[in-house]
């Protein structure tokens, strides 16, 4: 019997039967969990490799589709949103990009430019993770965005908030399969991968480029929360390679930020016990069962103290003894209440700094519009915030990339610091593996006069933890995630203590 980490993390839905599993949120649960699933040290690839040669085993200076994008910009300018408030003063667009004309595969995006001096802000690239699960739908429409979903699914409130701010913002659904994104070749559906999902994000951010000239030289940030901490330092290395090649457009990266990410599956597994273990969700009996019969550091479970199958079946009952003791909670925030829609009060609108649990259910009844799909200059469709498409391959660590990375570009690692589900310790047991000197001593910094979090800097990383946030830390902490991210795009630390 091998494997049990892994096919526990399979089963940890039904752990909790109050957990809405049939909402977008549970799919994140879902996607992910199988995906660790099908897990298997035969197959799956070396890390070091992973970017080397493209799909069809070409290397990276091989040609790659960028279709005519004449008048495209202006055809997908978004004129009004249904429902949308009152004094919306940016420009926004919608629409897609063709990655494979044959194929006739293509990925969706949503744009918004900054409403202040966006001609001297920098382009962030937003990827939400799953994998299989879309930006726009979380991103956009539920952390970041310069927008939310009242509680009557078809009108929609200010968030003053939003990231727009400080930069022109970029939301990419992808792969194809996912959210708006479409191909007409059901395989696309079923083949894909993070080097497909690397691949086409790179060809689709040069036809991008070539619709909106202006940003041609623009600073680049990506950055991305869950199983995008393997879409963004994957997609990120991928460029850098790319760039080598003079015959094309430079993309003018300069860093990436990625929050509460899902790095390496072995360091992320041991944090999530232990963070259960010392925020009170476990017994000691079943954190020292966990940690006596448990083998986090290796491919498969072995033999510590006993025979190999007692050890396994030890490990799977102290592992299911854990979750069940945690009760019907929120993994994504452990403090965070569970959506009740018989809760909801009609036409009620939403407050930004109020986190709403079901803010999923809004999103999707909103998406669902036929007039909120023409506006987007979407396909007509049936919207679903995560979607089952099928993963090839999938390193089970992308510390490789990211130890490159820190060498050349800005490098941001930031932790909600109350989601269970892929929580601040595995961050912290990830980057410890990197062995970087620290430069910038452990610190609070502070946002709006409260603490924010806390930060320290090593050489060439910069790691940070958002207070009270849960896993999509800009739904829980717009205030203190606004803070963060501009100090990143500053390239300088949070602000300290203000004065008194």
């Amino acid at each position: 019997m091998k494997g049990t980490v892994i096919w526990l993390l399979l089963l940890l839905p039904l752990y909790f039967p109050g957990y809405p599993i049939s909402s977008c949120m549970g799919n994140q649960i879902e996607n992910l969990n199988r995906l660790i699933a099908s897990r298997r040290s035969s197959n799956a690839p070396r890390p070091e490799l992973w970017a080397r040669l493209d799909d069809a085993g070409n290397s990276h200076d091989s040609p790659v589709y960028v279709g005519s994008q004449k008048g495209s910009m202006q055809a997908d300018k978004i004129d009004k949103m249904p429902g949308q408030p009152e004094g919306v003063d940016f420009y926004h667009y919608a629409g897609y990009v063709s990655i494979d004309p044959v194929t006739d595969r293509a990925l969706f995006y949503y744009f918004v430019e900054s409403p202040v001096n966006s001609l001297n802000k920098p382009l962030v690239l937003w990827l939400n993770g799953g994998p299989g699960c879309s930006s726009f739908g979380y991103g956009a429409m539920q952390e970041l965005g310069p927008f939310r979903v009242n509680s009557d699914g078809k009108t929609l409130y200010k968030n003053e908030y939003a990231w727009s701010n400080v930069a022109n913002v970029l939301f990419l659904e992808s792969p194809a399969g996912v959210g708006f994104s479409y191909s007409k070749n059901s395989s696309d559906y079923t083949v894909v991968g993070d080097k497909r999902t690397a691949e086409d994000s790179y060809v689709f951010l040069l036809s991008w480029l070539e619709r909106f000239p202006q940003y041609k030289t623009r600073d680049l940030f990506i950055t991305g929360e869950s199983y995008a901490g393997h879409y963004v330092p994957q997609l990120a290395s991928y460029i850098l390679s790319r760039n080598k090649s003079t015959y094309r457009t430079i993309i003018n990266l300069k860093g990436i930020a990625i929050g509460n990410a899902w790095i390496d599956d072995d360091i992320c597994t041991k944090g999530l016990f232990d963070y259960l273990w010392t925020h009170a969700l476990n017994s000691d009996e079943t954190n020292e069962g966990i940690n006596k019969y448990c083998n986090f550091a290796s491919e498969d479970l072995v033999t510590k103290k006993a025979d190999a199958d007692t050890t396994t079946d030890q490990c799977n009952k102290y592992q299911s003894q854990g979750t069940t003791e945690m009760g019907d909670i929120d993994l994504y925030g452990i403090y965070a209440p569970i959506c009740n829609l018989s809760a909801i009060k009609p036409g009620s609108d939403g407050n930004v700094l109020n986190f709403d649990p079901c803010s999923d259910t809004h999103v999707e009844s909103y998406l669902n519009l036929a007039t909120v799909q023409a506006a987007l200059h979407a396909k007509a469709t049936k919207w679903t915030g995560c979607s089952g498409v099928g993963w090839t391959d999938s390193p089970k660590s992308t510390l490789p990339e990211i130890r490159h990375l820190a060498k050349v570009i800005r490098v941001w690692i930031y932790s909600g610091d109350t989601d269970g589900r892929v929580p601040v310790t595995s961050s912290r047991y990830a980057i410890k593996t990197l062995q970087l000197p620290v430069e910038t001593a452990w610190q609070s910094w502070y946002s709006e006069s409260e603490v924010g979090g806390y930060v320290v800097g090593y050489n060439g990383v910069v790691f940070t933890t958002v207070r009270g946030a849960g896993h999509m830390v800009p739904s829980y902490q717009p205030a203190r995630a606004l803070t963060m991210i501009t100090s990143f795009l500053q390239g300088k630390l949070p602000p300290g203590r203000p004065p008194s």
